[in-house]
């Protein structure tokens, strides 16, 4: 056999012998991947990491629609002011500020020219002043917790609220007669003793210097006349209503 014969003969047993493509790829890779999908972790392993993608975006996603939630929340109390939605506006769109604190003023109208001839039992006072302040019934004295208030005249005159509230009392005691309590804010309560022809009713709604009822008589003073019994209470507690009528 010539030697080319031989040379041809070689190079068609080296052709034999290379690998085999598939796919254009070497066959030894494709054994590799198979190799390796046949771990038993592979799978597992697979399924964790998808987990921890889907699970990021998903926060992801609730993170956004959290912020659009905060956003729009935003939107609803006012560029950036104090302003809620719960504040209410006035016919010309404006929104109202808190009404002024009112100033206690005489439970009577100003024409009448009402005097107070027993004062508030002040422990502060003197001596002398205490015993002005004191309320003798048969044999029994005790302090005057209120002012009491007649015209010089001993004629009757319209009482009237010193203050804005809910009447949330009309009783008659035999003692001090028909009365009238009122609640206002701040935890004041007005009483009104001695009284006659009350024209207000519990829970009707009060205006500062409205008229309630008429000074009358009552036994607990009955040398007083015709006159007015009354009182003011903090949380409960009586205290001096020339503390508070002083700032009128």
């Amino acid at each position: 056999m010539s030697d080319q014969n031989k040379e041809f003969e070689r190079k068609q047993e080296n052709k034999e012998e290379a690998p085999k493509l598939i796919n254009g790829a070497p066959a030894a890779q494709s054994f590799s991947w198979k190799r390796l999908l046949a771990k038993k972790w592979v799978f597992p392993a697979t399924y964790v990491a998808a987990a921890a993608i889907i699970l990021t975006l998903m926060w992801v996603y609730q993170n956004a629609g959290m912020k659009q939630l905060a956003q729009d929340t935003a939107g609803l109390t006012g560029n950036g002011s104090d302003k809620t939605v719960t504040e209410t506006q006035g016919p010309d769109g404006a929104i109202p500020v808190t009404a002024p604190t009112e100033t206690m003023r005489l439970p009577f109208q100003d024409d009448v020219a009402a005097q107070a001839p027993l004062a508030y039992y002040d422990e502060s006072a003197t001596p002398e002043v205490k015993q002005t302040a004191v309320v003798q019934h048969n044999n029994t004295f005790s302090p005057h917790v209120g002012m009491d208030f007649s015209r010089p005249d001993n004629q009757t005159f319209d009482v009237v609220a010193a203050l804005s509230g809910t009447v949330s009392a009309v009783e008659y005691n035999p003692l001090v007669g028909h009365l009238v309590e009122i609640s206002h804010e701040g935890d004041l309560v007005t009483v009104y003793q001695s009284l006659a022809d009350v024209v207000v009713t519990k829970g009707m709604e009060v205006k500062q210097g409205e008229i309630i009822a008429k000074a009358g008589r009552n036994e607990l003073e009955k040398d007083e006349g015709e006159h007015l019994h009354f009182e003011l209470r903090e949380a409960g507690v009586p205290v001096n209503p020339e503390t508070f009528l002083k700032q009128q």
